[in-house]
């Protein structure tokens, strides 16, 4: 994996925080972050799937059960 160096100015007092949790927990601040950074691309991609998704159309039960020969098994 290629490793690329981003630059960006916080709040000193984020800045700190996540210094402090860092050493407490034993962690690489550069792991953190970037596993931070992962977190919110995952969390805005979900965001967008479920946008997608409302407005999907929907099915009844009875056609999806019986799509998947479950039908039957309701009834018993």
């Amino acid at each position: 994996m290629a490793l690329a160096q981003l630059a960006t100015r916080v709040d000193e007092r984020v800045k700190r925080a996540v210094e402090d949790i860092c050493k407490e927990r034993g962690l690489k601040m550069n792991r953190f972050i970037e596993d931070a950074l992962i977190g919110m691309l995952e969390e805005l991609q979900d965001v967008e799937e479920l946008k997608q998704i409302r407005f999907e159309t929907t099915r009844p039960l009875k056609d999806v059960l019986a799509e998947l020969d479950l039908e039957q098994n309701l009834a018993d």
